[in-house]
């Protein structure tokens, strides 16, 4: 075995119980200390040596530190997103809202849709990743995060979409001129007291996470304001958490829309449909 997948080994042993991908975390860690990508450590090991660095990168995950944050990426969808402190973390359950994008398109045909809105953009996660399946689309982005702003609109440019792209600084829909043929959210909806793991509760921004004692204030300040947003046909997609259609749902429906529940790749219900009945 190389000196570099022996390392690995050890490094993956060394974070079970901190990580709940072990492996992975210790081979991303050793592709970014060695300025490769992971399938060039994977493919042939044997031809690296073990930076010095890469020992203080596995101190900082067993730390509890993000791996996010720690490499500097997420990759979602098919882009890479640049994140760092501060900034949410995207998570591949929310790849579930993209791909309800990608159903009601082939639903309304081609040149659907032209002008997309992403409340709480964060890093510019959902709109780019919606952007990038829709050529001819323009996007704006909305968050109170100047921190996360400035990510968003650097991801853009390295996406090769700051020309199609707007984002700004805003309290959800407040004071945003519509009409928009889709609207994507994902807002805070963990409950005050629910627990979370150390390297979320202790790293990621508290108000991109929490939203009251039952993950619901954000939800009954964004649902009232979204038919004035959305245009004729158009249609809202916001993720919810897992025990949370029922709820999130009687808001929606309360606010005139008809609601559709979709499930990500677990099966657990993670985004809602919106569309005016």
């Amino acid at each position: 075995m190389s000196e570099v997948a022996d390392n690995i080994r050890t490094a993956a042993n060394l974070l079970t119980g901190i990580s709940d991908t072990p492996r992975l975390d210790a081979e991303l860690l050793m592709a970014h200390a060695l300025g490769v990508e992971r399938q060039d450590v994977l493919l042939d090991p044997a031809r690296f040596d073990v930076p010095e660095l890469y020992a203080q990168l596995i101190a900082r995950r067993m730390a509890h530190e993000p791996i996010a944050y720690i490499v500097g990426y997420r990759d979602f969808w098919t882009l890479r997103i640049a994140v760092g402190p501060g900034v949410l973390i995207p998570r591949p359950d929310s790849e579930t809202l993209v791909e309800a994008c990608l159903d009601l398109a082939r639903e309304r045909g081609a040149g659907w849709p032209p002008r997309v809105l992403d409340l709480g953009t964060g890093p510019g996660t959902l709109l780019l990743a919606v952007l990038s399946e829709f050529p001819a689309a323009t996007g704006l982005g909305v968050d109170m995060s100047e921190q996360a702003l400035a990510y968003a609109r650097d991801n853009a440019a390295d996406l090769g979409m700051a020309g199609r792209t707007i984002f700004q600084s805003g309290d959800w829909g407040e004071g945003i001129e519509g009409p928009f043929d889709i609207i994507l959210c994902n807002p805070p909806y963990i409950g005050a007291d629910e627990p979370l793991m150390p390297d979320v509760a202790d790293h990621e921004p508290a108000g991109a996470l929490f939203a009251g004692a039952y993950g619901l204030d954000d939800y009954r300040r964004i649902i009232p304001d979204l038919l004035r947003l959305l245009a004729p046909g158009g249609a809202a997609i916001l993720e919810i958490g897992a025990t949370q259609h029922i709820l999130v749902s009687d808001l929606a429906e309360t606010a005139g829309f008809t609601v559709a529940c979709r499930q990500d790749l677990a099966g657990r219900d993670r985004a809602l449909l919106l569309t005016r009945p």
